[in-house]
């Protein structure tokens, strides 16, 4: 029986690829379990197997205790003393019970214990295998599939593919081979779950290394990778060596890497697209094949305008505007697409804005107010605060015709902000908020308008608020938390300081 113990636990061990230590576990507390149901569960009953000859030994264990809180499992010190002298109180006294003669009932329970410990033991084993493979492509075959979620088996245990995670119009059945993304792998209650993906863009980045030596071989990088899976991808490559093309060598011999990347994502288009440390090349080049002739960047927003011929607007666009979203995905920038029609309109219409500007501040005519746009001056403060000798360079200008421009600047400059400074105390506005920094007094006043007068009420708005309050464009998501900061700064300074030395 001691030798059979040993064989079948390094039979189950083996199956199930879990240390022998944990089996032999989980038979001593089966047969933990049996001893209790025999002798009384209130009992410390106790079970080991020896190692190396598999032999079983029962015992009951009984604390010395003064004074016995627990009959069953405490002993008082005289009675222990009795049984050995030198005994102290905590130590355990150890009897040795006769070996179980397992009965129907017993065993099954015994059995039952062994296969749940062994159960939890694969599952621990399992999840210790697979959340370090995170971001790896494995195989599979297709064990079931419900609701149109498929359970792989990979062999050593079992994943999950749901049904978003599945490429659109594909469907797998039992026996299926299936290639796919580990992306999470979670310890859940009913055991570690693994989820598979075959849409995420990572998939693709590592279908890639794997078809293309170079990439595996770190030579080629892939910088950035989007999808919109099963109908079109594009993925930035950059090349660690001159000599070699990053995009002809992911396109192989004839397109041969690139359709075999193509064929295991059932027919994706991708458009492999040369990376570019420069945003503005990158843009243009994510946007290939349609052409671009001007792009207008707005660092601060990562905003960038790119303008292309009237007849290249729909290409660039792309279907449902797939491209133009794939591109923005790939760069991280936000694109706005214009023809070189609707460019010339808008700076036409900007440029005619601008000169009514400074025709009505300044009282210019409109040649004077056409000099000033067309040399790039978009304010009347940037006018106020240029130097004369920039405003006496523009053709036709001298020094005297600067200084009256920027004398009438500034006083056009001057009277706009006593009425706003008028028009902010009549709303009442409060000191402390019109101290603080980051808001125009324009917006201030927009602020008032809309109820917003103490510092404590602009505190309480979230960033989002703030910005929906003073129109689009007026702050960037960052400028306006950094507003609401400072609002809200003085309730943490009334805070008292902690003590020197005090606990946190």
């Amino acid at each position: 029986m001691s030798t059979e113990m040993l064989q079948v636990a390094e039979a189950v061990a083996r199956e199930k690829s879990i240390d022998r230590d944990e089996v032999l576990s989980a038979m001593e507390q089966a047969i933990q379990k049996a001893g209790r149901s025999k002798y009384g569960h209130e009992h410390d009953i106790r079970a080991t197997i020896d190692r190396k000859t598999g032999e079983i030994q029962l015992m009951r264990y009984l604390q010395v205790a003064d004074p016995v809180e627990n009959e069953f499992t405490q002993i008082s010190l005289a009675a222990a003393q009795k049984v050995k002298q030198d005994v102290q109180i905590g130590e355990f006294l150890v009897d040795t019970l006769p070996p179980i003669d397992f009965g129907r009932i017993a065993a099954q329970t015994a059995k039952q214990v062994i296969v749940q410990k062994v159960r939890d033991a694969e599952r621990a084993r399992q999840f210790r295998e697979y959340k370090d493979r995170v971001g790896e492509v494995v195989n599979g075959i297709v064990k079931r599939v419900e609701f149109g979620n498929v359970t792989a088996d990979l062999g050593r245990a079992e994943a999950v593919i749901r049904r978003d995670e599945m490429l659109p119009r594909e469907h797998f059945k039992t026996g299926d081979r299936v290639r796919a993304y580990i992306y999470d792998v979670r310890e859940e209650l009913r055991g570690p779950q693994i989820f598979l993906s075959r849409t995420h863009p990572l998939f693709m980045a590592k279908l890639f290394s794997q078809e293309v030596p170079e990439i595996y071989d770190g030579i080629i990088e892939i910088k950035s990778v989007a999808r919109d899976p099963g109908s079109r991808a594009k993925i930035a490559v950059i090349s660690n060596d001159s000599s070699i093309d990053p995009v002809g060598a992911c396109v192989g011999m004839r397109g041969s890497r690139v359709q075999a990347v193509v064929n295991e994502l059932a027919g994706e288009k991708i458009d492999i697209i040369p990376w570019s440390p420069d945003p503005a090349t990158f843009v243009v080049n994510s946007l290939a094949p349609a052409e671009v002739t001007k792009v207008v960047m707005d660092e601060e927003n990562r905003r960038i305008e790119v303008v292309v011929p009237d007849e290249q607007l729909s290409q660039a666009i792309g279907r449902r505007g797939q491209n133009v979203r794939l591109a923005s995905m790939l760069t991280g920038w936000d694109i706005d697409i214009l023809t070189e029609k609707e460019e010339s309109e808008r700076r036409q219409e900007e440029f005619r804005i601008r000169s009514a500007l400074f025709i009505e501040a300044m009282d210019v005519d409109e040649v004077i107010a056409h000099l000033l746009v067309a040399e790039g001056f978009t304010k009347v403060e940037h006018i106020a605060e240029a130097p004369v000798e920039e405003l006496s360079g523009i053709e036709g200008f001298d020094a005297d015709v600067a200084s009256e421009l920027q004398a009438r600047a500034k006083n056009f400059l001057e009277q706009k902000r006593q009425q706003q400074e008028t028009r902010m105390s009549e709303l009442g506005l409060e000191q402390h908020l019109l101290d603080i920094s980051g808001l125009t007094h324009e917006q201030k006043i927009k602020l008032g308008e809309a109820g917003i007068k103490t510092r404590d009420d602009l505190a309480d708005l979230a960033g989002d608020e703030l910005r929906e309050l003073l129109g689009e464009g007026a702050l960037t998501e960052r400028q306006a938390n950094e507003v609401i900061m400072a609002a809200r700064a003085h309730w943490f300074a009334d805070q008292p300081t902690p003590p020197h030395g005090a606990a946190g």
